[in-house]
């Protein structure tokens, strides 16, 4: 069974401002939730923060998580209702057909690798070729386009407005309906290791319609992209006219 939680982070609370500022402090907080550590590895995370006043928390694990340690460290004390809301994700992947339309968010590290060390990393087969991330969000947007299919969707078209042209006007240029809404960088150590670790991400937002329905499931179990354990990969969907594709219709 898979489950998707959502917790509210209360930012005037000093662990949580902590929590917020650190991907690596975040990680802790929510693998601190599961109870069968060795399934750490497929546990996916995203911090939306939409609302400074009262940011989201999204985890995507393979069991049934306990927040409450969580809640009780950087949810709002006394609050009124739910500080922590888990839902089981399979009935949700199970509405998934060819050719639905869903809106989505999803934060991701773009990322391209340095083809001047490929020769070195064939020889060295223990190392990966080092990861350059797009920094533009041209390189960033191209990115997740050039990949979309290998996620089992495409992006579609947007629909232009008829007002907005006129005998003085072209007609607006219709474009892939994916918007970027949030860039972030961090920098933190990590296993001990004296040089830091700097990760870019980058929030999209908009349409999918699908094209592979395994391949999607795939990638929304397993997460899209790299730097998973920091907040990147998950990929929520929603009705397409829902006015919160990344919250409230996740959860539905």
């Amino acid at each position: 069974m898979t489950y998707l939680s959502r917790i509210r982070i209360d930012p005037s609370r000093a662990e949580s401002r902590e929590l917020l500022a650190s991907p690596r402090a975040m990680h802790g907080a929510v693998i601190g939730g599961i109870p069968d550590p060795s399934q750490m590895d497929r546990v996916l995370w995203r911090l939306d923060t939409d609302d400074p006043r009262c940011p989201l928390l999204f985890v995507l694990s393979p069991s049934r998580p306990d927040w409450t340690r969580l809640v009780k460290a950087a949810s709002r004390l006394g609050a009124d209702g739910d500080q922590a809301a888990t839902r089981e994700y399979r009935p949700l992947l199970a509405r998934l057909a060819i050719r639905g339309e869903f809106a989505f968010r999803v934060t991701a590290s773009p990322v391209r690798n340095d083809p001047r060390a490929s020769t070195a990393s064939r020889d060295r087969k223990d190392r990966r070729a080092p990861r350059i991330p797009h920094r533009t969000p041209a390189q960033q947007l191209e990115w997740f386009l050039e990949h979309a299919l290998g996620w089992g969707f495409t992006i579609p078209d947007t629909h232009p407005d008829p007002a907005a042209s006129g005998p003085d006007r072209p007609s607006p240029r219709s474009v892939p309906d994916v918007r970027i809404i949030g860039r972030s960088r961090h920098s933190f150590t990590e296993g001990g290791c004296d040089t830091p670790v700097t990760l870019h991400t980058t929030t999209f937002e908009g349409r999918l319609l699908i094209t592979d329905v395994v391949l999607l499931v795939q990638a929304m179990l397993k997460g899209i992209g790299p730097s998973r354990a920091y907040g990147c990969g998950l990929l929520t969907l929603a009705p397409p006219r829902s006015q919160s594709p990344h919250s409230a219709g996740a959860l539905k």
